[in-house]
C-alpha cells in the first residue's frame, strides 16, 4: 500500500509539473517574448537575452539555473531540490519546444501583460503546489533568505525582479515594456496567491498531531516543508499517559507534504486538521501596526 500511495504522489508530481510547465511555456512563447516583455526571474532575463543574441530561452534559462540548483543542494540538501530540478529541466525544454510552433499573440499590449501574468500565475501555481519551483528569483530570494532571515521572501523577490524589470526599459529601449512587465508581475502574483493561500494570505491550516514519534515527524516537517513546530506536554484521558502533541500551522497547498510525512513516520498517527483563519508571524501575513489587542476591541465595543 505504502509502495503503491508514493507511486501516486509521484505521478501527481510530474502531471502537475508538466501541466504547468506547459502553460508557463506556452505564456513565453505567445504573449511575453514575442511583445519584448521580461516579467523578472530568469525567464525575463533570458528574454532579454534572445533580443539582443537571438539565444534560445529555454536553454539559456537552464544554464543560468545551473549554478543556483548547485547553491540549493550546498545549502539545503538535494532532497529538497529534486522536484525543482526536475520543473526547470521540464519548463526548459518546453520553452525551446514551443517556440517552434506556438501561435503568437501581438495585438493589445495591455491585453497581453493581463492575460500573460494570468497564465503565468496558473503555471506557476501548479507546479508550486507540489512543492517544486522554476528556480530562478524566487530560489534566490528563498536561499538569501536563509543568509538573511530579517528580510522577508516577498521584498527579496520584489528587489530581484525589479532589477530585471527596470533593465528591460534599457534593452528594449521602451519604458512601456516595462510597465506591462510590471502589470504582469502584479497579476500574476495575484493568481497565485489566490490560488495557493485562497483570497487572505493570513490563513492557513492547523495541524494537531498526537503521536510517540512526534519529534521526528517535526524534525522532517521543518527540513522539508520549511515550517516550524510546536511540542505539546499532553496526557491522555483514557490511559492517563504522558505524552507530546504537535502543533503545527502550514499553507493549504503544503498540507499534503505534512500529511505525507505524518504517514511516513507513524501510519497510526492521531491527527486533527482544521482552519487557521488568521495567522500572523514569520512565513505569513505580518501583524500590522494597526492590529489592536482583544481586550481593547472588546473595550470599544462596549463603550459603542
Amino acid at each position: 500500500m505504502e509502495t503503491l500511495h508514493k507511486s501516486k504522489v509521484i505521478l501527481l508530481d510530474v502531471l502537475f509539473i508538466v501541466l504547468g510547465s506547459a502553460i508557463y511555456a506556452a505564456t513565453v512563447n505567445g504573449l511575453t517574448a514575442p511583445n519584448n516583455i521580461a516579467p523578472g526571474g530568469v525567464t525575463g532575463v533570458c528574454t532579454m537575452l534572445r533580443y539582443i543574441f537571438g539565444t534560445p530561452i529555454g536553454l539559456m534559462s537552464f544554464l543560468i539555473n545551473i549554478p543556483i540548483i548547485v547553491w540549493a543542494v550546498v545549502e539545503i540538501g538535494y532532497k529538497l531540490v529534486v522536484k525543482t530540478i526536475f520543473a526547470i529541466l521540464i519548463s526548459s525544454l518546453l520553452i525551446d519546444l514551443f517556440a517552434g510552433f506556438m501561435p503568437v499573440y501581438q495585438g493589445n499590449p495591455v491585453l497581453v501583460a493581463i492575460f500573460s501574468g494570468a497564465c503565468e500565475g496558473l503555471g506557476l501555481s501548479l507546479t508550486f503546489i507540489r512543492g517544486a519551483t522554476t528556480g530562478g528569483t524566487d530560489m534566490v530570494a528563498r536561499l538569501l533568505e536563509r543568509r538573511m532571515p530579517h528580510l522577508s521572501m516577498g521584498k527579496l523577490m520584489l528587489v530581484l525582479d525589479g532589477v530585471i524589470v527596470a533593465s528591460s526599459a534599457v534593452v528594449f529601449g521602451s519604458i512601456e515594456n516595462a510597465m506591462y512587465a510590471c502589470i504582469a508581475i502584479f497579476v500574476s502574483t495575484s493568481i497565485i496567491d489566490a490560488i495557493l493561500y485562497g483570497t487572505d494570505a493570513g490563513t492557513g491550516k492547523l495541524f494537531f498531531v498526537m503521536s510517540p514519534k512526534v519529534r521526528e515527524m517535526g524534525e522532517r516537517v521543518i527540513q522539508e516543508v520549511d515550517r516550524t513546530v510546536t511540542y505539546l506536554d499532553s496526557k491522555g484521558g483514557y490511559r492517563k499517559e504522558p505524552g507530546e502533541t504537535m502543533l503545527c500551522v502550514v499553507r493549504r497547498f503544503e498540507v499534503y507534504q505534512v500529511q505525507a510525512i505524518i504517514r511516513q513516520v507513524d501510519k497510526d498517527a492521531f491527527v486533527i486538521i482544521g482552519d487557521a483563519g488568521q495567522i500572523t508571524g514569520e512565513g505569513f501575513r505580518p501583524m500590522r501596526s494597526d492590529d489592536k489587542p482583544l481586550k481593547e476591541i472588546i473595550k470599544n465595543l462596549k463603550k459603542a
